[in-house]
């Protein structure tokens, strides 16, 4: 298909001396692919400027394959409780080949496998995930647990003749969300009846009762503000593991597009749904 693709000054030059169709006896090349980006001095053919804007010039082919597979664990089908459910995800994707060709008529290259650099990213052929993660059963407080891992893995690629490693990471994260009791007004209260319910005694006389409505939790008192609340607690890259290191990249040596240079990080959150 079709895609847009830039071209460095030096680049644009450089095709053009290469397929140019004449010289003039200033040295300027004339005609060549990409002769209309180009703006020379008329007398001396000096360059004065250079259209390196991105253009829909290129053409890429990219194969592969996407794959996942999920299965969830429900405690309760063994006929011994309710411990809770587990749930395993594992997805990944294998890239067979990129090939692009930056300009009609030149040759095609295949960056499957290649950092290419920053400008034109990198391609590894292997990455994938897998996560565990455990949800706690309703109706206790394990109901609000929701706790998992993710191993996170892109497999090793080039840098021209260099291998760079794969990097394989750990994430850890836990949840609890805050689910409280009902308020009186959906669960029966001892001491109190439904709004618009009589209570008969012996005799069919009419038992002095307090209104349900008079049970109610204070709406702005601790546990309205507690209740669907969530706390969570996590770690990314619980290992501490350092990126690979790329002597093509000039960011600190290593591929920003695939990894990162902050370590282990520990983070805090709070939420709270009204």
């Amino acid at each position: 298909r079709n895609a847009i693709f830039g071209l460095n000054a030096v680049n644009i030059l450089d095709f053009n001396f290469s397929t140019r169709t004449g010289t003039l006896p200033n040295g300027a090349p004339t005609g060549g692919v990409f002769s209309d980006l180009i703006q020379r001095d008329p007398v001396t053919g000096a360059v004065l400027n250079v259209d390196s804007a991105l253009r829909n010039t290129a053409r890429a082919i990219t194969e592969g394959l996407d794959y996942e597979a999920f299965y969830q664990l429900d405690t309760s089908l063994f006929g011994h409780g309710n411990f809770g459910t587990f749930t395993f995800t594992f997805n990944g994707n294998y890239l067979d080949r990129f090939v692009e060709q930056a300009i009609p008529g030149e040759r095609k290259v295949n960056f499957a496998g290649q950092f290419i650099g920053v400008r034109f990213g990198s391609y590894p052929r292997d990455r994938s995930y897998a996560s565990l993660f455990y949800d706690g059963p309703a109706g206790s407080w394990l109901g609000g647990v929701d706790a998992g891992a993710t191993v996170h893995y892109i497999g090793q690629y080039w840098n021209g003749d260099r291998k760079i490693r794969e990097w394989t990471t750990l994430d850890l994260v836990v949840n609890y969300t805050f689910n409280l009791p009902a308020s009186a007004t959906q669960n029966d209260v001892a001491g109190y009846v439904r709004d618009g319910k009589n209570v008969k005694t012996s005799g069919d006389k009419d038992k002095n009762v307090m209104p349900v409505s008079t049970a109610e939790y204070n709406p702005c008192g601790w546990r309205a503000w507690l209740n669907n609340t969530t706390i969570t607690l996590g770690v990314d890259n619980v290992m501490d593991l350092s990126p690979p290191f790329v002597a093509g990249a000039p960011e600190n040596g290593y591929d920003q597009r695939q990894a990162n240079i902050r370590g282990r990080v520990w983070y805090l959150a709070l939420k709270k749904r009204f």
